[in-house]
């Protein structure tokens, strides 16, 4: 009996965990979760905690979203029926223990069928690279993505998949500090065989569920606002013919902009309120000292781990933007692989204090001190600085939202093949920025000073792609083999990146 009990645990894994959908690790407080989801559990009925949503209790709670909102993540684990008095599998009556059982089966069918189309759509990108070699924008922007930019959007998930430390077979030392670092004490193992454990953080360009709540009801015609028109506007990227040039009426502009500011607030990683309610709990002399004495390898990789989580959120947002879906799936990809870590940076400023000079990293505010071992000051005091100069900028939510989507949209990115389509978006993400801020009675020279900062930000980029480089030119196994495969993807050698002056 206890053979068949434990073979049957090892197979419940196969569901994933009924909360988040992540990775499950079996039967916790009678339902099925994974380890993050049963350690929240557990300490929220061993300190009775009485969470607060900040938005309408109604947030969605998955694998990005989960540490967002503890009341709706409560909520739905009281729903699916946790509970610390909930009977244990070996308890279980057999009329259930047959239920789970065909749950089971029918996620191992699942499974299958996924990967049988896996292998389909892999012998088609087979078939498909002999095309795409004679293709020089395929051939020479980024080959490792040449296929899957041929193929569908659903195509990509399973080929930007990660797990939640996207580690593997680590020395002793790096596998033991990543196992305690894994997010909410759950266990950094990943799946060898390449099923749900690799299920983490992935770049997923499918569309968003449509979004709700924005105020597009009533629109009344208003006075056009002409592109090319010089009411203040500041022509950043610049059409390449007379012609191309649209007409954006107000509540077009405004729907833009709520609806940026929705995907802004419903991607950003941290709430403002948690961040503030931190800002007291920075790292003591001897935690400093401790992340100061870890091994250069293991800081890179920590680092390496939390902008890939980032990363996610930055992707996610991207999808929910008005337009970028609609872009072709090669754009898609240019955009995010050059532009998702400057919006990084750009949301770092969310996350520092300016009053010590510390970013919220791994738990607690850190300063720049607690980077050393990285070997790269010039580096960490660059983006500490780029994120001071963000905050002195007093920018709200809103505003932040929409330089993030300017940025995003950068039109001058080499490689796009339907650029006159992301000037167009662009230059509408541009005039809804500027008209959020003379809505807020912000002076002029505040866009001025944002569109100056993209020189700043491709400089940072830049400079991590060389810092990268030089860490990979003496570590070669330990980026190969250890980092996160998005974060290789994002910023390897093959893809070329703009000089800081370019145009």
């Amino acid at each position: 009996m206890y053979f068949v009990i434990s073979a049957m645990k090892a197979q419940i894994e196969i569901i994933p965990c009924k909360i988040c959908g992540d990775k499950s690790s079996g039967i916790h407080y009678g339902v099925i979760t994974c380890e993050g989801c049963k350690g929240f559990f557990r300490r929220s009925q061993q300190s009775n905690a009485a969470y607060s949503c900040p938005r309408q209790k109604n947030c969605v709670i998955d694998r990005t979203s989960r540490n967002r909102c503890q009341h709706c993540r409560l909520q739905k684990c009281l729903t699916v029926g946790m509970s610390r008095d909930a009977v244990k599998f070996g308890r279980m009556s057999k009329k259930q223990r047959d239920s789970l059982y065909a749950e089971v089966q029918k996620h191992r069918l699942q499974q299958q069928q996924q990967q049988q189309q896996q292998q389909q759509q892999q012998q088609q990108q087979q078939q498909q690279q002999g095309q795409a070699a004679s293709n020089p924008l395929l051939h020479h922007s980024h080959p490792s993505l040449s296929s899957q930019m041929l193929g569908e959007a659903d195509a990509l998930s399973p080929h930007y998949s990660l797990s939640s430390t996207g580690l593997t077979e680590l020395p002793d030392e790096l596998g033991g500090y990543m196992d305690q670092q894994s997010p909410e004490g759950g266990s950094a193992k990943t799946d060898s065989s390449g099923g749900g454990g690799a299920e983490g953080f992935y770049l997923n360009i499918q569309p968003s569920p449509d979004q709700s709540g924005l105020d597009i009801d009533g629109i009344k015609p208003e006075p056009l606002c002409d592109l090319g028109s010089g009411n203040g506007f500041y022509p950043y990227c610049s059409f390449s013919s007379g012609d191309m040039s649209p007409t954006v009426s107000m509540d077009e502009l405004e729907h833009l902009a709520q609806n940026i500011s929705k995907s802004h607030m419903e991607t950003c990683q941290y709430l403002q309120e948690e961040l503030q309610q931190s800002t007291w709990q920075t790292f003591l002399q001897d935690e400093v000292e401790c992340y100061q004495s870890k091994p250069k390898e293991v800081m890179w990789q920590l680092c390496a781990v939390k902008i890939t989580e980032a990363i996610q959120y930055v992707v996610e947002f991207a999808k929910r933007i008005d337009g970028f879906m609609e872009l072709c799936q090669n754009d898609q990809i240019v955009l995010l692989k050059a532009g998702s870590l400057e919006v990084v940076f750009i949301r770092m400023c969310r996350a520092f204090d300016t009053q010590n000079n510390t970013v919220y990293f791994d738990g607690k505010y850190a300063g720049p001190e607690v980077f050393k071992v990285l070997g790269c000051d010039d580096l960490i005091t660059s983006a500490y600085d780029f994120a001071k100069s963000m905050c002195s900028l007093h920018l709200s939510e809103d505003e932040l939202a929409l330089f993030s989507a300017f940025i995003l949209l950068s039109s001058d990115r080499s490689w796009l093949q339907e650029k006159s389509k992301v000037e167009k978006l662009q230059q509408k993400t541009q005039l809804a920025l500027q008209h959020m801020l003379q809505k807020h009675q912000r002076g002029e020279e505040i866009l001025t000073k944002l569109i100056c900062k993209v020189s700043t930000l491709r400089g940072l980029c830049s400079r991590h792609t060389e810092t990268l480089s030089a860490f990979r030119a003496v570590y070669p196994d330990i980026v190969r083999a250890h980092f996160p495969p998005l974060y290789k993807e994002l910023f390897g050698s093959d893809f070329e990146v703009l000089p800081a002056d370019s145009s």
